[in-house]
């Protein structure tokens, strides 16, 4: 059948796996691959990931997913990328090289510093975040590595320092080391997203000490990332959310955003129910 010949890739980078499920035009999953990663527990509370082993595993299982969609003689139309929330990443943009571990949300290690600058700002934040202080959200990591990893500090001063969360980890390298972005679900978890203006915000920047030039550029969730590398395949990337709120993507459709030519409507309504299948 025609639809057959379409397919839609669904990535899930989660905290202890990355998948990636193939899905036809109907939204009816054709195939799987997933491949978990190590965690790793240097303290008491603190919770780690390898960062190339993130972006090693992603890129294998969407491998096999685009060689299924070959052997089924049809083509991929766009990807769409859920992933773990809060995980903060940062690396050298000449060398592609994180200058640490990936910290992971669940990660307890900045909860004293957190607890002490709620003191007096817990108002603040909040207003503008929608958050309370907590260690479990990107800022408090990001400044953490900024005080311990002199590596970080020094590419910095020479503009070739990058950071994200998993999306922006995973879709940087995937658009060939191109494209640095995120979307709102997840800057909004990172504790240095203002809510109201939609921007990264400047009193919240300096409070936590990071500077917006290593931030990646917003974008709206359902969006033009840039296009996927895989080998010989260029696949546009098209739709990104954190996890939990992937869960309501398919109650909460905007139809002038689907109402463009009849084959991304198409990709773009089953994109969603993707998501949806993989939470």
């Amino acid at each position: 059948m025609k639809d057959r010949k379409k397919f839609i890739v669904a990535i899930d980078q989660g905290t202890t796996s990355s998948r990636a499920i193939l899905f036809n035009t109907s939204g009816v999953p054709i195939f799987k691959s997933q491949l978990e990663f190590k965690q790793y527990f240097p303290n008491n509370g603190w919770v780690e990931h390898n960062p190339e082993e993130i972006w090693k595993t992603t890129k294998k299982v969407l491998l096999k997913a685009i060689n299924r969609s070959k052997k089924l003689k049809g083509r991929i139309l766009t990807i769409g990328i859920t992933n773990q929330r809060e995980t903060v990443v940062m690396w050298d943009k000449t060398t592609g090289e994180p200058v640490y571990n990936a910290i992971v949300w669940q990660c307890r290690r900045t909860k004293e510093y957190c607890d002490n600058l709620n003191r007096s700002y817990k108002d603040t934040v909040y207003e503008k975040t929608g958050l309370y202080i907590d260690s479990y959200f990107s800022a408090s990591k990001i400044k953490w590595i900024f005080d311990n990893i002199k590596t970080a500090q020094k590419l910095s001063n020479q503009g070739n320092l990058l950071v994200g969360t998993i999306d922006t980890w995973i879709i940087w390298n995937l658009t060939g080391r191109k494209n640095h972005v995120t979307e709102h679900t997840n800057a909004c978890r990172t504790m240095l997203f203002n809510i109201n203006s939609k921007t990264w915000d400047k009193d919240l920047l300096k409070l936590f000490n990071v500077s917006q030039s290593i931030l990646p550029e917003v974008k709206n969730s359902m969006d033009n990332f840039g296009s996927a590398i895989i080998g010989a395949c260029s696949i546009p990337i098209e739709g990104v959310a954190g996890d939990q709120q992937a869960l309501q993507m398919p109650k909460n459709v905007a139809k002038d955003t689907l109402n463009r030519r009849m084959e991304e409507r198409s990709s773009w309504m089953n994109w969603e129910k993707c998501l949806w299948l993989l939470r």
